[in-house]
């Protein structure tokens, strides 16, 4: 029975064609929508976490000033010494590397090219804690870092600045009055959490950088990476309580300085990506309601058409609830054909999307699934009401209809 009332409807559809489409289009649009919004989403969220990740595993920084970012009174508290990343290094347990490092933006010269780009002075276990990987060259040695020597590893964005396609290994560029070799090439990494450039770097050793650049003994900053990532929250609490022993900040005195987990960065962007593909797809959602209408509206035009036809199968022996079926099925297949050519185009335009917008294509099968029950539940609640009237006619007045 059911299979025969399914080729019915049907045969109903494809005696209008024209007017189905038309019936579905507010379906396939909504369902269109509202999967390539949260497939976006999911490749937004995708990506924010492996820029999150490139940054390093379990990475945690260590910055004065009681907030990140400009503004944050960095300026004001006390920059940390090399004694406080040895404190760090041998009092606090569970870390695979600690990078003290010292920054500053200044403009590189190579042949006739030039370059502004930030120079980072370190220790190799900023490769380590950043997850960096040499594409040429090498890293510091031990008698480079204690000598501070004027050695650098730069980044791609750097190399195709100035030294354009060029092996930039062996080869040195002017950093202010100072001559740098470039011993090593770092593998690119792309672009970062919060839209910056990873690869437009310049890595020197630290004594060098202070020495010649910032003219301090200064830490600006420290890296830290922990082994477990369960640990983090623990490890969070011991820097804070060893820093603030060794700033001398009393109990009742605020941090001086901040402990920063870039994991933090991911749950915010993706929390925020989250919460506006949430809203948009609310909002593509009124278009299934639309549909939904719209069905409901042919319904009764279509009722309205076999009035005769169904007096005629009420005289025969039909029962109301075999009509009442009847259409309802064909609400429900022509939501649901909608919701399946609303999936096969957000497919299509997500695959278009996602490489326009430079985001990964995550299919998501839930959504999809969700989408296409929810076109069907359309075609259940708003064809109901037209199907309830066209089992409830009497069958000797839809005899008599013209």
């Amino acid at each position: 029975m059911v299979w025969n009332t399914l080729l019915i409807a049907l045969r109903e559809i494809r005696r209008n064609l024209l007017r189905a489409f038309l019936t579905t289009l507010g379906i396939v649009i909504g369902v269109a929508s509202v999967v390539t919004l949260v497939t976006l989403g999911d490749g937004a969220t995708q990506m924010v976490s492996d820029q999150i990740s490139s940054l390093g595993s379990n990475l945690l920084t260590l910055r004065p000033g009681q907030r990140m970012g400009p503004g944050s009174g960095g300026s004001g508290a006390p920059a940390f010494k090399m004694a406080d990343v040895e404190a760090i290094r041998s009092q606090i347990g569970g870390l695979s590397a600690v990078a003290p490092t010292a920054s500053k933006t200044v403009t590189l010269v190579a042949g006739a090219e030039n370059w502004s780009a930030s120079v980072t002075g370190t220790t190799n276990a900023w490769f380590d804690a950043g997850n960096w990987r040499l594409a040429a060259g090498r890293r510091f040695t031990e008698s480079e870092e204690r000598a501070g020597k004027a050695v650098c590893v730069i980044g791609e964005t750097v190399r195709q600045q100035l030294f354009r396609n060029q092996n930039p290994v062996g080869s040195e560029i002017r950093i202010k009055q100072f001559s740098c070799e470039v011993i090593g090439l770092l593998a690119p990494k792309g672009q970062g959490a919060m839209g910056m450039d990873q690869d437009d770097v310049v890595v020197m050793p630290l004594r060098a950088v202070q020495r010649r650049l910032t003219a301090s003994q200064d830490v600006r900053a420290i890296m830290i990476s922990v082994q477990d990532a369960d640990r983090i929250p623990q490890t969070m609490e011991q820097i804070r309580l060893l820093m603030r022993e060794r700033r001398n900040i009393s109990p009742n005195e605020v941090d001086n300085f901040n402990v920063f987990d870039t994991r933090q960065i991911a749950e915010t962007l993706s929390g925020t990506i989250a919460t506006m593909t949430t809203l948009l797809g609310a909002v593509a959602a009124v278009s299934l309601l639309v549909g939904g209408i719209g069905i409901m509206n042919i319904m009764l035009v279509s009722v309205t058409e076999r009035t005769r036809e169904i007096g005629i199968r009420l005289a025969i022996g039909a029962l109301e609830h075999e009509v009442l079926l009847q259409f309802l099925t064909e609400a429900v297949v022509l939501s649901a054909l909608g919701g399946l050519a609303g999936i096969v185009l957000a497919a299509v335009a997500c695959y278009f999307l996602a490489g326009v917008m430079n985001v990964p294509f995550v299919f998501n099968p839930g959504i999809n699934l969700l989408a296409f029950l929810f076109s069907a539940a359309i075609g259940v609640i708003f064809g109901y009401m037209p199907a309830r009237r066209a089992a409830r006619l009497d069958p000797i007045e839809a005899l008599r209809h013209e």
